[in-house]
């Protein structure tokens, strides 16, 4: 916008945004249509009619809007093809919000609210126009940053003077059309929206949109409000600062230290040089740069990219030139919006790290020594140890009664008739018969709450195993998975125990016999009509019937009788291995059953949760790394 000529003036003031005008130096009449002349022509006449000034018909909004372009589009951003960063911030965000999405049902929402506000502001800011870079002014009361708005805008928008503090709220001002839809995001009314004084030199700045705001150590809370709100929505930010309290804590505290990663957003300027003689200037500032480094803040020096920091003089003018200069170059670029939210997204991912991230941990999952050691208390809970040499005993027992002598088995079937009317043998009965005697009424209950005691610590062993070095919550959720799954771990055990134990626990399940038993059979039988054979000839030698020969019939009686346990014996050393086999094959079913049991209701639960963990660690692994992706193992 051009100075004003005599026919333009209007009580001899600079335009300050409410003058309808028709025509604008350097800026071509095919910008704005004849509909936005229109309403500008018509709002000027109103104005000079004296309607309008009141507020109450909306006219400075109308206004506004026409002035600033957002009639049809409303400040919407036109579809821009990405560049690198753009791509890169849009893969960050992307996954920041699937890191949202899997974390939201174990993370509590106040944990997520910062990412949350972040994904919107982000959301928000990318569907407003990027052609614009909103900047704001910021400083504590006294600093001079009002003098500096007005002088970068060329005309008196931000008032001035002693009265502390000045500006009660955050006023606009913007260079170019197109900007409505971030000053309403802003909550910057019509009325405090203005357009610089048109100069060759504010060609150079368009593009840009400059607020004025509010002192940040103001007694009034409105105030600094105002200044935190936004402040967060903002693409830069300009701290004014002078000699006296450019060392203030509010300001490094409050502001700076925790804006320390949006250093390339940043600009740090001393005002009120002309204040300080001599080299006082240049030490000023280089201690200024000195509480900076300390505040973490980079510093943009040597070509590398960081804060700004400058000197100058609003009041004097010295110094300006290079800070509009600087501010040119800065939106020309068209690139603030993207690092801010960059800067946020580095922010929030900071603080979320610890949720994530844990430091010296492997990757995340059940180690095979803890699984089998699982493994192994439930095989002791359901005695799979105990099952098996019950099965290999089972298998010598039969082996013993089908090779031994027929006068050994006639002994066991009495001692097997007798046994029972014993003490102990009634109640070997009754267990047998699935009877509860008296006598062992209590044993049953007390190996019941032993095994339930050995599943529940092997649930909680393998759960610290698995959580060991795990985030807080993911820790805690993966025990609370394992838990859950360990309800009804012991009553599943239990009826393991039942139906296959049942195979090797009861007396007449009888094993599998080799082949060499029919044999062994034989032989055994040989030696009993040996034995039977010979007894009937030296019978017939008594009674006179045969001749009496004693050596022969007493040679096949001591074969029998010796022959006997002679087979008996070799099918006991024959049956050792059998029977060994026979027993690890009933514990390995065992083994086999209820580690199927523990996967399907503890293992697996516990490894999906790590695998979400994975996937959250690689989304978060994403958003830290600026679309990078990297590894979920930490050395």
């Amino acid at each position: 916008m051009t100075a004003l000529t005599d026919r333009d003036r209007t009580d001899d003031r600079w335009d300050d945004g409410f003058i309808a005008r028709s025509r604008r130096a350097g800026v071509g009449a095919d910008v704005e249509d004849g509909v936005a002349l229109g309403a500008l022509g018509e709002l000027g006449a109103r104005g000079a009619r004296g309607e309008g000034d009141d507020g109450g018909d909306g006219s400075d909004d109308a206004l506004i809007r026409a002035v600033s372009g957002a009639g049809n589009d409303g400040g919407k951003a036109p579809s821009q093809p990405l560049s690198s960063e753009g791509q890169a911030l849009r893969t960050r965000l992307e996954a920041l919000r699937e890191l949202v999405g899997l974390s939201r049902t174990r993370l509590d929402g106040k944990t997520l609210a910062e990412a949350g506000r972040v994904l919107d502001e982000a959301a928000a800011r990318r569907g407003l126009s990027t052609q614009h870079t909103v900047v704001a002014i910021a400083g504590a009361t006294g600093s001079g940053k009002s003098t500096l708005f007005n002088s970068l805008a060329g005309v008196q928008i931000s008032e001035t003077g002693l009265r502390r503090p000045t500006t009660a709220a955050p006023i606009a001002c913007s260079w170019s059309d197109g900007a409505a839809g971030l000053l309403d995001r802003l909550e910057i009314p019509g009325r405090l929206r203005r357009r610089p004084r048109e100069t060759s030199e504010a060609g150079a700045l368009r593009g840009m949109v400059l607020v004025d705001l509010p002192d940040l150590d103001s007694a009034v809370g409105a105030h600094r409000d105002h200044v935190d709100r936004v402040l967060a929505l903002v693409d830069a930010v300009v701290w004014v600062v002078d000699p006296e309290k450019y060392a203030d804590a509010v300001l490094h505290e409050r502001y700076l230290r925790p804006l320390a990663g949006h250093a390339e957003v940043t600009f740090v300027v001393l005002n009120q040089l002309d204040r300080l003689p001599g080299e006082s200037a240049d030490l000023v500032l280089d201690d200024l740069r000195r509480l900076l480094d300390d505040d973490g803040i980079a510093l943009g020096e040597h070509d590398e990219p960081g804060a700004t920091v400058l000197g100058l003089s609003a009041l004097t003018g010295e110094g300006v030139g290079e800070l509009r200069d600087l501010l040119a170059q800065f939106t020309q670029e068209k690139g603030a919006a993207t690092r801010r939210i960059s800067a946020d997204l580095d922010r929030a991912a900071g603080r979320l790290r610890p949720l994530y991230v844990a430091d010296g941990h492997p990757s995340p999952e059940i180690g095979e020594a803890a699984r089998a050691e699982f493994e192994d208390r439930l095989a002791e809970a359901v005695g799979a140890y105990a099952a098996g040499l019950a099965a290999e005993r089972a298998w010598r027992r039969n082996a013993g009664k089908a090779c031994g002598t027929p006068w050994l088995r006639l002994w066991r079937w009495y001692e097997g008739r007798r046994t029972p009317r014993t003490l102990a043998g009634l109640a070997a009965l009754a267990v047998i018969g699935g009877g509860r005697g008296p006598v062992d009424a209590q044993a049953p209950a007390d190996e019941e709450v032993t095994a339930r005691q050995r599943v529940e610590q092997a649930v909680r062993t393998v759960a610290d195993a698995a959580a060991d070095g795990l985030p807080d919550a993911w820790a805690q959720a993966v025990r609370e998975t394992a838990v859950r799954g360990a309800d009804q771990l012991p009553e599943a055990l239990d009826e393991i125990a039942v139906t296959l134990g049942s195979a090797v626990t009861v007396p007449s399940a009888r094993p599998p016999r080799p082949t060499w038993w029919p044999a062994a059979v034989l032989a055994q039988a040989a030696m009993t009509l040996l034995q039977i054979y010979g007894g009937l000839w030296l019978v017939g030698q008594i009674v006179g019937v045969l001749q009496p020969r004693l050596m022969p019939p007493v040679l096949l009686m001591v074969a029998g009788i010796v022959g006997g346990p002679l087979v008996e014996w070799a099918c006991s050393i024959a049956a050792r291995g059998p029977a060994r086999r026979y027993g690890q094959d009933a514990e390995r079913r065992l083994r086999q059953a209820a580690a199927g049991v523990g996967r399907a209701r503890v293992l697996e639960p516990v490894a999906a949760e790590l695998l979400r963990y994975r996937e959250v660690r690689e989304q978060y692994a994403t958003v830290a790394a600026g679309g990078t992706k990297l590894s979920t193992t930490r050395e």
